[in-house]
Formats: structure tokens, sequence, C-alpha cells
């Protein structure tokens, strides 16, 4: 049988350490990655190997040779242009000879037991067999889904925290049969996981998968990257590790010296013809390469260095990835999670903060304190956005050097000339910030049309309107006045799509920016009259006033709407009271007690003078609060479902979009009226999504409110005017309307749980619900049962899981959610 190494990538999330070297050439324990996986291969009698390279080729193939060193057969593939996993395959086909053979990944590790996997391939009959492995964290992965008797059912490439219904990952590790090549065609590029594994699994043809049990890891982060050399030198691997085991633990190589007073601490595996001084402590779960020195007193713990590296008198080097012929002079610091490129001159006593990257061939002066890579404090963790954007603690972790390199990643993906729309709330944070913002922008050849601070709706619409290619709000993060949050919208007025959030913060990571020539760099445009355009608009959507005139408090809630709103409201012919009608960011209310402060103040304000109901604005301008006549608050999903009455009741077969966690008595309430409901994921991001694709109107239990016509955003502005109209319209007061709305009888509850488990949890849920019960798979897991159902969702964000339960009494809800909370228990415990 033959092999096919896959060595082409280009290991850019290993960056800078592959900026010299492919990925595969990445010593593990003192190994290259590729060299353990022939070492595996010939291991299992597989000795005629093919490989597939494209980056830094000629490193592989300088290092491999024939393969005759290895006592093996090489034959390297070279691809001048990338063509994909299996394009590159098909490529070598002639190599093959027409044979079953085997395709493993140069640049991930594993011991696995080929030879029982090969053995299943034959068993089942299978055309092509997937090797598969459990995962705790599965969202970077492709999820391979597999019926009892292991045939694959299902692919799900890199899913969210919703789609995870499964643990069990493509390793890259395939066994295929020669009639393959037989779908594809010379010289085009075809990938096994997006195009020929599907077709196969559409066909019907024999596609199985086989669930290892040994050791894999794509080594896909830096992070993993050290935490691969751990996993070597604690055993957990059957691999070898090179050198002589001279006590428990402790690998160190020939001609190597260690002083007597230098204390190694196990698991350290020390390369051949190294010196270490004495004093110098080594471990655990330390690798050091060849030639490398060790001067006095030096501690190096949990860390990587290759080969030929200087390490001073007195330096201490945490948890930090550092390449070739690095040199290191005394008493320098280098902090946890930090990465140092080949060649670089580190001078005395530097300091190198944690998580920075210093790419090749860079000289840190004396005494420097190196933050370029990441801010003190930063802790991002592989991805910068959340729900509604990128979030941080104001001029901690949300920066202006922060804004700096995440707007210059932003403006690099977008086309040069670009048009951004920029915008603010009035806290002087977001001030700072957004002028960080615009200047990086500028320096990508983006022209940015300044909004400066303007409530969130008119940015959202002002995009659409200018035709801008996106744009970058800053405000304060709801709910948390000390969090600044960066928002970015696409070309709708709509938050960006994931897709464009991962190629943001791939340039951010790599630090791959864009720098326009000096006569093209960016210019920055006043915005023409964009309150102007959004009030033609907004009367332009607006349902027909009816006979009597509105009365309405308003409370401002000091943000960016005060400057614009009331003119609108005089506009439109509503008669309002206005409360805390000034701009004052340090005064907006945006926890929950405060919103309930000022609440409480319009619950006495709005019976007391006769009016039809009182409203609070918050979140600039996106959220809208209510109370009846009589003062009674109208929240939640009863302040949701008067709106989509309402909106019923005007538009015959309207369809409106809710998320998988609104309660289904809504749902039939406007069945019975005629409307079609359109349901999303829960996030704010995905109900929007929802909005914009052909609903006329969708929302949330939050107070969010989206007419699409108008822009694809909240807008509570908008939203409260037409609410208004349409009551109005029907001759009937708030109070009234309220009292014909069913109750609803929802629980919720939120489940603490591991990240490593979470994937496993979700798994066995799924295999629990896959007989006889009627499951839903939206968002989460969704579980119906006669009149009743629960929602078990797992946190994108959190190491959490939500569930939701409504059944037709408040205390079956919360003893579905109480059930379903105790499974997860033992599910997460391993009972």
């Amino acid at each position: 049988m033959r092999a096919v190494v896959m060595a082409g990538g280009e290991g850019t999330r290993l960056r800078p350490i592959t900026a010299n070297l492919p990925k595969p050439l990445a010593p593990v324990a003192n190994k290259p990655i590729m060299e353990h996986i022939v070492e595996l291969l010939k291991s299992h009698g597989v000795t005629d190997i093919v490989t597939t390279v494209h980056y830094l080729a000629h490193e592989i193939q300088n290092h491999f040779g024939d393969g005759s060193e290895f006592g093996v057969s090489i034959t390297h593939s070279i691809e001048d242009t990338p063509l994909g996993t299996a394009g590159a395959v098909k490529q070598a086909e002639v190599l093959l000879k027409g044979e079953t053979f085997i395709i493993i990944s140069g640049d991930a590790l594993t011991d696995c037991d080929l030879t029982k996997a090969v053995a299943f391939h034959k068993a089942k009959g299978s055309q092509a067999t997937i090797v598969l492995s459990r995962v705790p964290n599965p969202l970077e992965f492709g999820i391979v889904i597999t019926d009892d008797e292991g045939r694959i059912v299902r692919f799900l490439e890199k899913p969210g925290w919703s789609e995870v219904f499964s643990d069990t990952v493509n390793t890259g590790i395939y066994i295929l049969e020669p009639e393959i090549f037989d779908m594809m065609q010379q010289g085009k590029n075809y990938d096994w996981s997006k195009d020929i594994f599907p077709e196969l699994l559409r066909s019907g043809a024999p596609l199985f998968g086989y669930i290892m049990g040994e050791y894999w890891s794509d080594i896909g982060t830096l992070e993993q990257y050290r935490e691969a050399q751990a996993h070597v030198l604690q055993g957990r691997t059957k691999l070898q590790i090179p050198g002589e085991r001279v006590a428990p633990g402790v690998y160190v190589g020939e001609d190597t010296v260690i002083d007597p007073l230098a204390e190694i601490v196990a698991p350290v595996c020390i390369g051949s013809n190294c010196r270490v001084k004495r004093g110098v402590k080594l471990g655990p779960f330390t690798v050091i390469g060849d030639s490398c020195l060790v001067e006095e007193r030096a501690q190096i713990e949990r860390s990587v260095l290759w080969d030929r590296c200087y390490v001073g008198i007195d330096v201490d080097i945490q948890s930090a990835t550092v390449a070739s012929r690095v040199t290191i002079k005394r008493e320098t610091k280098i902090s946890e999670d930090a990465v140092i490129g080949d060649r670089c001159l580190i001078d005395v006593g530097c300091t190198i903060r944690p998580r920075v990257k210093v790419w090749p061939d860079k000289m840190i002066e004396r005494g420097s304190t190196v933050t370029m890579s990441l801010v003190t404090g930063n802790r991002w963790r592989g991805t910068l956005f959340r729900d509604l954007g990128v979030a941080g603690i104001s001029n901690i972790e949300i920066t202006p050097e922060f804004a700096t390199r995440f707007a210059l990643a932003y403006g690099s993906v977008l086309p040069p000339g670009s048009l951004v729309i920029s915008s603010r709330d009035s806290s002087r944070s977001s001030r700072m910030i957004k002028r960080s913002v615009m200047s990086s922008l500028l320096s990508t050849g983006c022209r940015v049309v300044d909004l400066h601070g303007l409530p969130v709706p008119i940015t959202r619409h002002h995009t659409r309107l200018m035709g801008a290619a996106g744009a970058v709000n800053i405000r304060k993060l709801p709910g948390n006045a000390k969090l600044t949050l960066m928002e970015v919208f696409d070309e709708t007025g709509a938050y960006v799509p994931r897709a464009s959030e991962r190629k943001i913060e791939a340039a951010f990571f790599r630090e791959d920016f864009r720098r326009a020539d000096m006569d093209d760099l960016g210019q920055i445009i006043e915005a023409v009259q964009p309150v102007e355009a959004y009030t033609r608009d907004f009367k332009l959507k607006l349902h027909e006033p009816g006979p009597r005139r509105i009365r309405l408090v308003v409370d401002y809630g000091f943000n960016s709407v005060s400057t614009i709103f009331p003119e609108i409201l005089s506009q439109v012919g509503f008669e309002v009271i206005s409360l805390n009608s000034f701009n004052d960011a340090r005064s907006a209310p945006r926890r929950r007690e405060e919103i309930d402060e000022h609440l409480n103040n319009l619950s006495r304000i709005v019976p007391s003078v006769g009016y039809d109901m009182g409203v609070l604005v918050t979140q600039e301008g996106e959220t809208l609060h209510v109370v009846d006549d009589k003062g009674l608050r109208v929240v939640g999903n009863t302040l949701f479902s008067a709106m989509c009455l309402l909106v019923a009741q005007e538009k015959p077969g309207a369809r409106i979009a809710m998320s998988v966690t609104a309660p289904h008595r809504l749902e039939e309430l406007l069945n019975k009226h005629g409307a079609t409901t359109v349901r999303c994921r829960s996030g704010v991001r995905d109900l929007m999504a929802a909005a914009n694709g052909n609903a006329d109107f969708a929302g949330n239990e939050s107070g969010g409110f989206i007419f699409p016509d108008l822009h694809p955003g909240f807008d509570a502005m908008f939203a409260l005017v037409q609410f208004a109209r349409l009551l109005q319209s029907t001759g009937t007061s708030l109070s009234d309307l309220v009292n014909t709305l069913p109750e609803f009888h929802l629980a919720y509850r939120q489940i603490p749980c591991a990240w490593e488990t979470k994937g496993t949890v979700m798994r066995k849920l799924s295999e629990e619900n896959r007989q006889g019960a009627r499951v839903e798979l939206v968002d989460g897991i969704k579980i119906y049962d006669e009149d009743s159902w629960v929602l078990v969702l797992p946190d994108s964000f959190e190491p959490v899981f939500h569930l939701f339960a409504e059944s037709p009494s408040v205390n079956d809800s919360e003893a579905m959610v109480h059930e379903f909370a105790g499974k997860i228990d033992v599910m997460r415990s391993g009972r």
C-alpha cells in the first residue's frame, strides 16, 4: 500500500515560526512533524510515499530527499499553483499505481493505528474511509456524523456551537480506493471535504468514518504547538523522542553537557551538542533544540527553543516559543505565549510581554519593553468578534493602539479606495477610539465618511444610502459602561457576516496590513445631511396616521437620539412630553437597575398626565422600553407580541421573523391572523439576516425591532412611531391591547459547562433524541413533547448552556428546565 503525505500548506496560523519554514518541518520534541508521520507510516508497513508540496517545497525536498535516509521511498509531487486537497492528489494519480492508498497530513501529529483503520475500510467495503477523532472543542474542524454502523450521514464544516451535534472530527487521514479519481479532472481545484466527500454522500456511495482512539492533534495554533510538545513528553503518544533517556522523563542528545548544579525538572527534551551551565533551571515541559547554549541561572519553563539558540545569564522564559538562531541576552524576560521568529537579537534587559509575536530578523534594543503585537492585559484568544462586535475594557483592552491595528486589518480586507462610514456615541472613550480607527482606515487607502455622534440606526441607514463598503461604529457596550464596543457593518448596514469577521481576524493576528502609497491615502469626507435623509425615508415608510392625536411621554435616556428624535416626533404630529432630552453618555442608563429607575419614573408620570404611553429609548436608539396608559410596564414577549399583532392586523399575510426562543403561543396567535412566522437562530445578527431575507418585521423580547424596508437593524425611533400609529388606527388603548394577548409560560436557566465537554454533551443529547422525539436543529437542539418544548443552546462565547422551555403552565416549564439541567450535569461529568 502507498501513502500520500499532504505537505503543501503554509501554516499561516503558526506564523512567525513558519515564515521561513513549512509547517511539516516544525519540530515537535526535536523532530519535524512530518518525520514523525513518515516513521508512523513505516511502522505500519507503508514505505512507498508520495508527498504533495507547494509552500517552501524545496525545504521539504532537501530534508527528505528520496526517503532512503529514513528507510522509505519518497516521490515529491509539486503544486505550481494550489489545487486543493483533492486536486493535489489527483495530480499525483499516476504515482499511486491504481491501488488502495492512504492520505495523511504531514503537519498534524498522530500515532493512529493505521493497520486497524485499513482493516475497517476493507471490512466495510468502503470506497472512502475518513479517520475521525473525538476532540473537546470541535468548532475549528469539520464535524462528521456517523450512524451506528460507521456510515457517514452528515458533514458540518467549522460549525458554531449551536450546530455542534457531535464531537467527532475529520483528522485529514483518509483511506481511498483509486476509483475516487474518476470524480476529478487533472489540473482543477478540488477539496476532499467540500467537493468530493459531499458528492459521495449525495450519491449513496459507501462512505464510512473510522473513529480512532489514539492521539491526534492538527497543531492549528501556536498554543496547540506547545501543547503537542507537552503531550509527547508526557508519553500520551507512542511517538519516538530522540536522545537518550537519562532519567524518567528526561531525554538528552549526543555530546550535550549539563552542569551538575543545573536543575532539570522532568519532562524535558534536550538536543545534541548543547551546553547547560550551572544554576540553570530547565523544565518542566521544555524542549531545547540542537546546539543551544544556556548560560548561568537562566530559567526556561514550559517552552520550546529550536536549534542554535543562545540564552544569556538570568534570562527567564515562560511558556514561550523561540525559533532558530535566536540570541537572547542577559536579564531578559520572555512572557507567556510570546513567539520569537528566526534570527532575532534581543538585547540586555528586555521584556517581551505576553502574546507578543516578534517576526524574523528583528533587533530589540537594550531595555525595551515590547508590546507591539498585543497590549498589556489584552487576553484575546483566537477570535476578536463576539455577537455584536469586538468588545473590551475601555482604554485597557480597547485602546488606541488596539483600535489602530483592528482598523488596519479591516481596511486591508476591503478593496483600495473603499468608502467606509464612521460613527460613535458621545462618550470620551468612543471619541478617542474612533479617531484611531479613522486614521488607520485612511492609511489603508479607504475613504471615510465621518458621522460624528449620531444614533446607530442613522449609521446603518446612511451606510446603505451612500453605497459604502461598510461602517465602523464605536459605543459603550449595552449593559456595561466600562466596556467599549466596536461594531462593523456591511454594505447594507447589517453586521458583517462571520466569513468577513474571520478575514479581519486573520489579517489582525497575522499583522497582514495593507499600506497605501502616499498618493493613494484615503480622505475624510463630511456626511451630507444624514439626519435629513433618514427623516425623509422614515416618513415615507410610516403607516398612515389615525384620527386621534397620539400623546407620548418620551425619556430619551441622555443618549444621542435626543439630538434628532424630538424634531421627528414633531414632524409626524405627536404630542410629546420630553424627559432627559440632552446628550450625556455618563448619565445614560445601561445597567438593568438604571433602566428600572427610568421606567419607574415613567410609570408615575404617564397615568398622572393621562397620556397614551411612556417610552424609554436606550442603546443609542436601538432598544425600546414601554409603559402603557395605566403606567404598567409592557416588557419582554408581551411588548414583542403587541408589536407583532399590530403588524399582522395591518398587513394581511405579513412575514414576521423571530428567534427559536420566542413562544409558540405567539406563533399560533399570528397564524390565526394570517401572518407567516420565520424562525431563525437566537443571535442579533441572525435575526437581522432573517429580517432582510424577505420579512416584513422582526424583533425580540429585549425591545429590539426591525422594519427592514427602512434599514436592516434595530431602530427604536421608527419602531415607536410605527407602533403608536398602528395602535392609533385600532382605536384601542395599549392596556386594552395587552389584555387581549395570551399568557406565555416560559422558563429559562443558564448551566455552566466546561468548553472541553460542550461538544460531548451536544453529541449525547443528539444521540439520545435521534429516535422518536421531534427534534429541531435550527439553533442548538430543540426537543418537542406534545404541547411543550425545551431548547438546549450552547453559548458561542462563554462556557455555558442556555435552557429555554415553554409549556401550558409555568410549573411545567420549570420542571422541563430542571430535568434537562440534570441531564446536562450527568453528561458533562461522565457519570
